[in-house]
């Protein structure tokens, strides 16, 4: 049993209603799943580089909330009359689970990151769901661990150091994190306090451009083999974790491969913010227009649309004008599970969903397409 996996074993896991027993907040949690919501209140926020902040919260309940280090919430804010949802990576550790914490970079034009930027103070609250995902180290095994993160992608990598460090795990972590400047480094503070007291932890930053830093030491321009082989020549060796851009995370395989890294040993975040893009390309076009299509009938407002079998339904009901709650559109998330009342759909997801749910009937709108006429209960 690694480290990781202590804080989540099923026999140690039991409800905690009150602040009495510090020698069980490790373990206890409240059953808050995907499938659930909570209110979140509000406890602090924390600027932490000019465009990043973290937003600290406890359950209103102040129940506890376990999770895996790695896994992500889904915030549901009300925003301009409408409940507008997005998952953000826990950044917190699992062993403090009665305040918990989610880090999240201002986006230009984001909805969601403006205003939680903007609006967002203590003592607000908002409702939540989760937590979901699977990039987690739990279940695999590892005293040797490379972390590689670019720009907000060191949230999940953060969770999963100070889980390490809280508990004390006696593991070799090279965490190497790269940004545009060092100003732009996330955590930079924490986590060069945490390698001085983990013996096991050593943080490499790498930065492609220095901005108003003339006496950095540390590595300047982007991860390369090159580079990979001098700050950590045993990575072949080690358990590794990415998390970053769709465009890091690809480079970072780019560099792996040509190392032939042994890629039973990688693991990246899947996890993807995307835009459905509703208005089809005229290549799209044409291949929906050769497409059979289908009945969809909303039972709870009546409304009924048609749309071709290659489309999502989620695409084709937010086309339709349908109000669907929604977040990750990759069936990570578990935000557009809706029961499927009549007909059948092929459904392609990514952990967002159990198998006891399908079998009741529940479906991910994000990652169905038709095969029959349907009936969804919206």
């Amino acid at each position: 049993m690694t480290i990781y996996e202590t804080l989540t074993r099923p026999e140690q896991s039991h409800a905690v209603q009150r602040f009495t027993d510090p020698a069980t907040w490790a373990t206890s949690g409240a059953q808050w799943n995907s499938a659930q919501q909570k209110t979140l209140q509000c406890c602090a926020v924390r600027q932490e580089t000019h465009d990043v902040k973290t937003f600290i919260f406890r359950c209103a309940d102040f129940s506890a909330l376990s999770f895996e280090p790695g896994q992500f919430i889904t915030v549901s804010p009300v925003i301009g009359g409408q409940t507008i949802a997005r998952c953000y990576t826990l950044s917190s550790s699992p062993t403090r689970p009665f305040a918990f914490s989610i880090t999240v970079k201002r986006v230009p034009g984001g909805t969601v990151s403006n205003w939680l930027h903007d609006q967002l103070k203590p003592g607000d609250s908002l409702r939540a769901s989760g937590p979901a995902g699977s990039f987690t180290p739990v279940g695999h095994p590892a005293a040797k661990l490379l972390y590689l993160s670019a720009g907000s992608g060191v949230t999940p990598l953060m969770s999963m150091t100070r889980a390490a460090c809280d508990m004390a795990g006696n593991l070799d972590i090279v965490f190497v994190h790269s940004a545009r400047t060092p100003t732009d480094i996330i955590f930079h503070g924490e986590l060069t306090r945490m390698q001085a007291n983990m013996p096991g932890l050593r943080v490499i930053n790498i930065c492609e451009e220095l901005g108003d830093m003339v006496n950095w030491q540390q590595p300047v321009g982007r991860l390369d083999l090159s580079l990979l082989n001098q700050q950590v020549p045993d990575f072949k060796m080690r358990e590794v974790f990415t998390c970053g851009p769709r465009g890091y995370m690809d480079a970072v395989r780019s560099v792996l491969s040509e190392a032939a890294f042994d890629f039973d040993h990688y693991h990246q975040e899947s996890f993807d913010i995307a835009t459905l893009n509703d208005e089809p390309s005229i290549a799209q076009a044409a291949s929906i227009a050769s497409q059979p299509t289908f009945s969809v009938t909303l039972s709870r407002s009546g409304r009924t649309f048609s749309m071709p079998g290659n489309q999502t339904v989620l695409a084709a009901a937010k086309k339709a004008g349908a109000i669907v709650p929604s977040s990750c559109s990759q069936g990570v998330c578990g935000t557009c599970k809706t029961a499927l009342l009549e007909g059948t759909v092929e459904m392609n997801h990514n952990g967002g969903i159990r198998q006891r749910e399908i079998d009741k009937g529940l479906r991910l709108l994000c990652c169905s397409k038709p095969t029959s006429d349907l009936v969804i209960d919206l």
